[in-house]
């Protein structure tokens, strides 16, 4: 079967917690609003923020068989999923969401050594591109897809990390935050000349993003105004790479896929939770569109 997209692995339970301020000076008891758990963690973001854009997606990725796994099924019970087991259990997040939107995650992996996705899970799917999760357990599907373009995410990635060097350079189309970078650019040209990356994002929040592509140097691009007050910043980075790679899918320039990841992130900055309200695809051309 053909699809737009192959998501690899990364779906979890975000357990998020609305605090009056961060950093959380200590204390013994805080009294917070309702704690809510909700579907999380980058794949899920992924996979959600194209369906919602109207690309057909499968999805594939291991989840354990517990509360958790049973919240992540029901989440993506509109995307072509196939699940097999994770041993120690669905991966969980704790988001501690302060009143202007940031956030500070603790993250369990659930981490099993020796796990791997089942090539069976996803060998009958012709997909046009795939995206890869930072996740040890696919790993070896980075040799999988010959001719197939891939991208992965590598968040915070540091730049020296050897965790994160197969996905780094091993993918054709590299996103990565500024967050734990020394020097962004340095990182990105590194990776453009060491690696098999055609193009290299580093998002900076409200900063917008940097861009390198072979042949060019770095480019700067502005963030796109939220639509409204913010709200909270979780999933904001999978929201951009969702807008990102529904630009590539159709075909537009690199300007215009860097336009619409930063409208998609900017959507996800002004609604609650992490996936659940992914920008449409209405939507984000409208807010596209030439004013």
């Amino acid at each position: 079967m053909t699809r737009d997209i192959l998501v690899l692995g990364g779906a979890g339970v975000d357990t998020t917690v609305y605090v009056p301020e961060l950093p959380l000076p200590y204390r013994d008891t805080y009294q917070v609003p309702p704690v809510v758990d909700r579907i999380g963690n980058t794949g899920a973001g992924v996979a959600l923020g194209c369906h919602a854009l109207g690309l057909a997606v499968a999805f594939a990725d291991l989840i354990g068989d517990d509360p958790q796994g049973a919240l992540v099924r029901r989440a993506l019970d509109a995307v072509e999923c196939r699940w097999g087991h994770a041993e120690a259990g669905t991966r969980r997040s704790v988001l501690l969401v302060g009143p202007d939107g940031r956030r500070t995650s603790f993250y369990d992996a659930k981490v099993t050594q020796g796990e791997r996705l089942a090539r069976e899970l996803y060998a009958d799917v012709r997909p046009r591109h795939v995206h890869v999760s930072i996740m040890d357990f696919c790993r070896h599907a980075l040799d999988d897809f010959d001719g197939v373009p891939i991208s992965t995410d590598l968040h915070d990635w540091d730049g020296a990390a050897d965790y994160h060097k197969d996905f780094a350079y091993r993918a054709d189309l590299v996103f990565m935050s500024e967050a734990a970078l020394p020097d962004p650019a340095a990182a990105m040209r590194d990776l453009i000349a060491h690696g098999r990356a055609h193009t290299v994002v580093c998002t900076r929040g409200a900063g917008g993003c940097l861009v390198l592509t072979r042949g060019s140097g770095v480019r700067a691009f502005p963030a796109a105004p939220l639509p409204g007050p913010a709200a909270d910043s979780n999933g904001a980075g999978d929201a951009f790479v969702s807008g990102f790679l529904y630009g590539t899918a159709h075909g537009r320039p690199l300007e215009e896929c860097v336009r619409l990841g930063s409208i998609a992130g900017a959507h996800a900055c002004t609604v609650t939770g992490t996936h659940e309200s992914p920008i449409t695809e209405a939507l984000l051309l409208a807010r596209a569109a030439p004013q």
